[in-house]
């Protein structure tokens, strides 16, 4: 039997960082390796195009439906996957099947205005680019209602939590019976080294991973958790991640006295990602539910959990279906400063502990292949 030719639709794409980047590159190289000829169309990178194998890489997208059209013309493609909402206006275009991956923000407000005229790109017209541009976050808020038509025209709709779930349907109804709750996966690389053995005699290490463009990451509450505890705790606290916040925050870690504390990595590499959380002792990561913003799952929990590294997260959005209370990490119910402090104090004298391979088994309940498999059926058509 032929397998369909898969053409997924991923503006985010690595060799760009972030949770659905991660969760396009899992899915492309779990369907290429049950089998599945697959072709990535993505956004060029400057620093060129990643390779995976039996995935071929297409970096044609534009970000205009009036450019992107031109990506049906593709012969070879059977059924289409888009990662990203506001592209599913890729079924009203095609008798192909169409699977839609949401993540919880993408169908809350555009990231990419899709539905935006490209006319500065042709000839003359470039001189109105400046001003079509300013014009942007107008077209966001076109496309996101565009994105209520488009989605439950889709073959089927994969959510990466019962959460995310929840919201859409209440946010769009008419696509009820097409949601299929498929989390997500952990990548294998995270799986791959030994756990280390546990260091007793050294400060306790925390670590965040973050955007760091996010207010609802809670980043500022974090530290002024962390504050209240330095003087009866030795701690040290990485935070990796870049965007707007980041000078906020180390101004902050200074007004705190946290200086010799705390420090900010920036964006790392899955090497150095991984490297880093194998040497620390708890994953911090306690978001806040905004009206169009939340944690529609938060694949980071997972790959701390695959290095043996428990979370401290919030009982909030999909956080809570990506967290297991006291096997993979525990919980704050209000992403309070004082709630915080209290559960990192808590953690700190060794009152809550964690076994580093109970969290890796809790992580390898996750996989790709899984993921995969509910969507499937749908390529077909």
């Amino acid at each position: 039997m032929t397998l369909p030719h898969v053409g997924i639709v991923s503006p985010e794409f690595p060799p760009d960082i972030g949770g659905v980047e991660s969760y396009a590159l899992g899915y492309a190289q779990a369907l290429a390796d049950l089998g599945y000829p697959v072709t990535v169309f993505t956004r060029p990178h400057p620093q060129g195009e990643i390779e995976l194998a039996g995935v071929a890489i297409r970096p044609a997208l534009k970000l205009r439906r009036g450019l992107d059209r031109k990506l049906l013309e593709a012969p070879e493609i059977d059924a289409w996957h888009v990662m990203n909402a506001a592209y599913a206006w890729i079924a009203e275009e095609t008798d192909q099947p169409v699977v839609a991956s949401v993540h919880g923000n993408d169908f809350l407000r555009a990231y990419f205005p899709t539905t935006a005229p490209a006319l500065y790109r042709f000839g003359p017209l470039w001189r109105f680019e400046g001003t079509l541009r300013a014009l942007e976050r107008l077209w966001r808020t076109h496309t996101t209602r565009q994105i209520r038509a488009w989605l439950p025209k889709t073959t089927a709709v994969l959510t990466n939590s019962r959460y995310t779930e929840q919201v859409l349907l209440e946010k769009i109804p008419a696509c009820a019976g097409k949601t299929i709750p498929a989390w997500v996966g952990v990548d294998p690389f995270f799986l791959e080294p030994p756990l280390p053995a546990e260091e007793r005699h050294r400060p306790a290490r925390l670590v965040t991973v973050a955007r760091l463009s996010e207010p609802r990451k809670n980043v500022p509450r974090v530290l002024e958790a962390l504050a209240r505890l330095r003087e009866r705790h030795d701690f040290r606290y990485l935070v990796v991640g870049e965007g707007s916040q980041r000078p906020d925050l180390e101004r902050l870690t200074r007004r705190l006295g946290l200086a010799d504390r705390v420090r900010f990595a920036g964006s790392l590499d899955r090497h150095a990602l991984r490297k880093v959380l194998l040497d620390s002792d708890l994953f911090v990561l306690t978001p806040s539910v905004l009206p169009h913003s939340h944690e529609g799952f938060g694949l980071v929990y997972l790959e701390a959990a695959a290095c043996g590294v428990p979370s401290l997260a919030a009982r909030l959005a999909g956080a809570a279906e990506a967290v297991a209370e006291g096997e993979s990490g525990f919980f704050v119910e209000k992403p309070e400063t004082e709630a915080i402090a209290s559960a990192l104090g808590a953690f700190l004298e060794g009152k809550i502990r964690f076994s580093r391979q109970r969290c890796r088994e809790f992580a390898k309940r996750f996989t790709w292949e899984q993921v995969v498999r509910k969507a499937l059926p749908f390529y077909a058509g």
